[in-house]
């Protein structure tokens, strides 16, 4: 059997151990556009703030290929994937496969700003990009960061670390408005102020200006503003250019069953790119996180030896440090305006601490927490398990919420 992976990130490398775990004679090439072993990259913005080294990152060690009899090919990047042939072309070879896993991650949302080609204006995606974000540092006197997502904030936090004066320009109104909700959104924007860093929202560059390097922006309101370094973490579209609509369904990513398999059933996808059942939207939807990439990568890698495991459905959640909050949210956290939705909260600006909770045919869909998140892991559960709640919402709110008790009254 002749296995092929694209991408060697967290996905592949949890695809590739379920094959070899299995089948111990089948050939298996991993394919990546990077040329280092596989390592973290929730990691790479500690190496940014200097809290680590790039070498400290890798999550397999160097033998990792080795033992497990792969192939690497370093340093490629798919162009088209023959169906009817069963091949992928990469730059200048073809290669067969038997069964084929599209990992191949997700690429940095881009803008639409002139001046993008000077230097020191760089994205945030791989360990390489922030190798070559540090050796600009040591000319850096202001940065500018575009986004106010994950990637945005961190960039921002390692930035400042290094003592670098950091200007972040969020096109929302506050930050993480893809995870959060507006009140939680505005208890960090009013944090990140309070610790220096320069947030200005409703916003976007329009334009850089420099010679060489830049050396400033223009926005969106007409102003100006100074700066030699910017990070662009504007989010991410998943990797799959190389894809053919006509041959493989997709969406946003590419379309998976709770197999992790595409229309064709020798093609399988998993991770950044894969789109697949949401348990709190019900439909398809893409959860970019690492827990999920690491179990769908299992199960699509023990599919494609002829297992038939299932994947029960993803959930979007995320728990965060930022300065001095504790936030966590999960599931559905800004609901429609529909009647069928339930939404209790509790806020307390002078203490700094939020609750909401969002509930769907009497079962827990979202929620969002600022400080205090200690039973985070409970409503999780909830959450994942579709347990129906049969006791008063309201005790959602109190911080000493006890499941256990709640089901013997």
């Amino acid at each position: 059997m002749k296995y092929i992976i694209i991408g060697n990130g967290i996905a592949g490398v949890h695809a590739a151990e379920s094959i070899r775990h299995i089948d111990t004679s089948g050939t298996i090439q991993m394919i990546s556009d990077e040329t280092t072993s596989p390592y973290s990259r929730p990691m790479i913005s500690h190496v940014l703030a200097g809290f680590t080294d790039s070498q400290k990152i890798h999550i397999r060690p160097p033998n990792f290929y080795a033992q497990l009899n792969i192939e690497p090919l370093f340093g490629k990047r798919i162009t088209q994937i023959d169906i009817p042939k069963k091949q992928i072309h990469l730059d200048a070879n073809t290669l067969d496969y038997d069964r084929l896993l599209i990992a191949s991650g997700a690429d940095p949302r881009p803008i639409n700003a002139e001046g993008q080609d000077l230097q020191n204006i760089f994205f945030m995606r791989t360990v390489a990009q922030v190798l070559q974000i540090k050796k600009a540092l040591l000319k850096t006197k202001r940065a500018l960061v575009l986004g106010g997502g994950l990637v945005g904030f961190k960039a921002a936090y390692g930035l400042m670390h290094r003592g670098i004066p950091v200007t972040m320009i969020i096109g929302s109104q506050y930050p993480l408005s893809m995870q959060v909700d507006p009140t939680a959104g505005h208890l960090i924007l009013e944090s990140l102020r309070k610790k220096g860093l320069d947030v200005r929202v409703g916003l976007s560059v329009t334009s850089f200006e420099g010679k060489q390097t830049v050396q400033g922006a223009f926005l969106s309101d007409g102003t100006h503003l100074s700066c030699d370094l910017v990070i662009i973490g504007k989010g991410v579209l998943p990797s799959k250019a190389f894809i053919s609509d006509n041959d493989i369904q997709t969406q946003s990513g590419i379309l998976v069953d709770q197999h992790m398999t595409t229309n064709n059933p020798d093609i399988f996808a998993a991770g950044d790119v894969a789109q697949c059942y949401d348990i709190v939207r019900q439909s398809p939807w893409i959860n970019a996180i690492w827990p999920e990439a690491v179990l769908q990568g299992r199960i699509a890698g023990a599919n494609m030896t002829g297992k038939s495991l299932t994947h029960k459905g993803s959930l979007g959640r995320n728990v965060i440090r930022m300065f001095d909050l504790d936030i966590l949210t999960a599931g559905l956290v800004n609901p429609p305006d529909n009647s069928s939705y339930i939404v209790i909260s509790d806020h307390n600006a002078r203490n700094r601490y939020y609750r909401k909770f969002v509930f769907n045919n009497n079962r827990l869909i979202g929620v969002v927490m600022v400080n205090h998140i200690e039973q985070g892991g409970l409503f999780l559960s909830l959450i994942v398990n579709q347990i129906p709640i049969q006791f008063p919402l309201k005790n959602f709110l109190t911080r000493t919420f006890h499941f256990g008790k709640m089901l013997k009254k």
